[in-house]
């Protein structure tokens, strides 16, 4: 991989977050991928698995999902200053949109073509929802962990079957989780006494 300088880093992470914040819509669901895929792919600066990690964390926190993934891959980056350049560029581009749209709201929201758009755009958005979680949970199940497959597969259960809250979900399965390290790095410890 060839040597990036920081200002260079900098501009890419604010043009990137900014021309991904402008030209997608459905929310975090819809950019985390838009983010994987210029980070990870293109431009390798991030492992997949560090990915996860990061989306992880950024959904786990508060805030909106898709500007915490993308400071925390500012950050991850270049530090404060990229965490800075990837917030500007992510919140730059709704904040315009809005501004404009509160102006004509009346003229916007009562038109019937921009109506069906919005309704055909939401088809997509579910589109791509469907292509995260694939992606997401093949992730997850390429790491051939008995563990993590039942628990994504009882996670999934349980939200679409039995609607268990997803709070609930995620407290259980990261109990399960520490325990399950916990036994382990414990089986780890008497292996090498022994």
């Amino acid at each position: 991989m060839m040597a990036v300088s920081n200002g260079e880093k900098l501009r890419t992470l604010f043009f990137s977050n900014f021309t991904i914040s402008a030209c997608t819509f459905g929310g975090g669901g819809v950019i985390i991928p838009m983010l994987q895929k210029k980070y990870v792919e293109d431009l390798k600066w991030i492992e997949p698995d560090e990915m996860m990690d990061m989306i992880a964390i950024a959904q786990s926190s508060p805030g909106i999902m898709a500007v915490n993934t993308a400071i925390i891959i500012g950050y991850r980056i270049a530090g404060i200053r990229g965490a800075l350049c990837s917030i500007v560029g992510s919140v730059l581009p709704p904040m315009v949109i809005l501004s404009v749209i509160s102006f004509i709201y009346e003229a916007f929201c009562s038109n019937h073509v921009v109506a069906l758009v919005l309704k055909g755009m939401e088809a997509g958005v579910a589109a791509v929802m469907i292509n995260v979680s694939i992606n997401m949970s093949s992730t997850v199940v390429k790491h051939k962990k008995l563990l993590n497959d039942v628990l994504l597969a009882g996670a999934a259960i349980g939200a679409i079957f039995f609607g268990v809250p997803i709070i609930r979900l995620i407290v259980i399965c990261a109990v399960i989780s520490i325990l399950a390290v916990l036994v382990n790095s414990k089986r780890e410890r008497a292996g090498e006494a022994g």
